[in-house]
C-alpha cells in the first residue's frame, strides 16, 4: 500500500498549510483529498509536489506492505 503520511509530516515541518498549497501553489483540493485518503496519484502530480515542497519523493510517499495489496 502506498501511504502519503510523509507528505503531511513534510508540510508540517515546512510550516506550509493546505490553504497555501491551494491558493498560492495551485494544488487542487481534489489532490489533497487523494493524499488525505491514500488514493492513487499520477507521477506528474508527485513530481509537482516535490518541486513545490523542494523535497524528495520519500518525503511525500511511502510503500508499506499490506495484506490488502493486489495479488500478483
Amino acid at each position: 500500500m502506498i501511504t502519503f503520511e510523509p507528505f503531511w509530516k513534510t508540510i508540517k515541518e515546512k510550516n506550509i498549510s493546505t490553504y497555501h498549497l491551494i491558493e498560492h501553489c495551485k494544488v487542487r483540493s481534489s489532490t489533497l483529498d487523494k493524499l488525505r485518503h491514500d488514493k492513487p496519484l499520477n507521477t506528474t502530480t508527485i513530481n509537482d509536489l516535490c518541486r513545490i515542497l523542494d523535497c524528495r519523493i520519500e518525503d511525500i510517499a511511502e510503500y508499506i506492505p499490506s495484506e490488502d495489496d493486489q495479488k500478483l
